[in-house]
C-alpha cells in the first residue's frame, strides 16, 4: 500500500517506509525495509518533484520474494502517478 502527497515548493521527492510488527520480527522488518528501499530507488526519478511517498508494508511482505515486491511496488506507483 502506498500514499503520495504532493507538496508545494522545490526539492527532491522523499520516500518513507512503514513496516509494522505484523510483518515479522526485527530481522524480517529490517530486511523488508532494505528490499523496499532498493526497489524504490528505481522509481524516484519518475515521481513528481517535491512529493512525499509513504510505502506501508503489509504482513505478506515478510515472506514475499523480491520479484513479487517489485511487481507490487510498480503496480502501486503506477496507480498513484496516474491519479496524481
Amino acid at each position: 500500500m502506498a500514499h503520495l502527497l504532493l507538496r508545494e515548493g522545490q526539492g527532491p521527492p522523499t520516500v518513507g517506509f512503514v513496516v509494522s510488527r505484523a510483518v515479522g520480527n526485527a530481522v524480517v522488518r529490517n530486511r523488508v525495509k532494505r528490499r523496499l528501499r532498493h526497489l524504490a530507488r528505481e522509481h524516484v526519478s519518475s515521481l513528481p518533484g517535491s512529493c512525499v511517498l509513504v510505502v506501508r508494508a503489509l504482513p505478506a511482505a515478510g515472506s514475499a520474494p523480491q520479484r513479487v515486491l517489485a511487481e507490487d511496488l510498480s503496480h502501486c506507483l503506477g496507480r498513484l502517478t496516474v491519479r496524481g
